[in-house]
């Protein structure tokens, strides 16, 4: 499996826990700046992004991912189109959070999140 990081990036002890919570190994983990323009267009700017991770088309649809995505919610929501439109799916998505009572601040994996799995969930409320 592989990682694909548009945030902070990620130590060895959430690495451990993210193959922990897969049963898998993490294979690579491909760091891609998030940093914007915001005087300029997002839509672009965020193609840009997933284009220098060097996937193909074919890639993005058979890869197993896992999209760290960036903490900016405007990026993670155009992101997360542009990811659909390639994958055919939404991604498998991490999620951090905040280790209670520890100094200096550390973060921990919460959760992946299966956002296609929620998908299908909600088309059942209509």
């Amino acid at each position: 499996m592989k990682i694909v990081n548009f945030s902070h990036p990620l130590t060895t002890e959430q690495l451990q826990q993210i193959a922990a919570i897969t049963n898998q190994d993490v294979e690579e983990v491909i760091e891609v700046s998030s940093q914007i323009d915001p005087n300029n267009s997002l839509s672009p700017q965020i193609e840009e992004m997933l284009e220098s991770t060097g996937f193909s088309i074919s890639d993005w649809q058979t890869l197993a991912l896992i999209i760290n995505l960036p903490a900016l919610n405007f990026s993670s929501a155009v992101m997360l189109a542009h990811l659909h439109g390639r994958m055919g799916y939404f991604p498998s998505v991490l999620r951090l959070r905040p280790v209670s009572d520890v100094v200096p601040s550390r973060f921990e994996v919460a959760e992946i999140i299966n956002l296609q799995g929620i998908r299908e969930a909600a088309r059942k409320l209509r």
